[in-house]
């Protein structure tokens, strides 16, 4: 798997549902289209979350890595 270079990253840990969603939503609409933002999270739901989110905004979520208790979630703009 190649590494996945982010153009922007989100750190939200400590942060409970819905929480990262919104705050994932709020960032990516910054973005422009191919740019890719990386969510960092402690949330165990914000992986599916933003799954669920990037598959209906027409999003796509590129990789989730889990490392311990946190989750880097990697959305492209489309």
């Amino acid at each position: 798997m190649t590494e996945i270079i982010p153009d922007e990253t989100l750190d939200v840990r400590g942060e409970c549902c819905p929480y990262p969603l919104i705050l994932t939503k709020k960032q990516v609409e910054q973005l422009k289209s191919g740019e890719i933002l990386e969510v960092i999270a402690d949330d165990p739901v914000a992986p599916q979350n933003i799954d669920a989110w990037a598959k209906k905004s027409g999003n796509r979520l590129l990789a989730v890595k889990q490392e311990g208790k946190v989750y880097n979630i990697f959305v492209q703009r489309t």
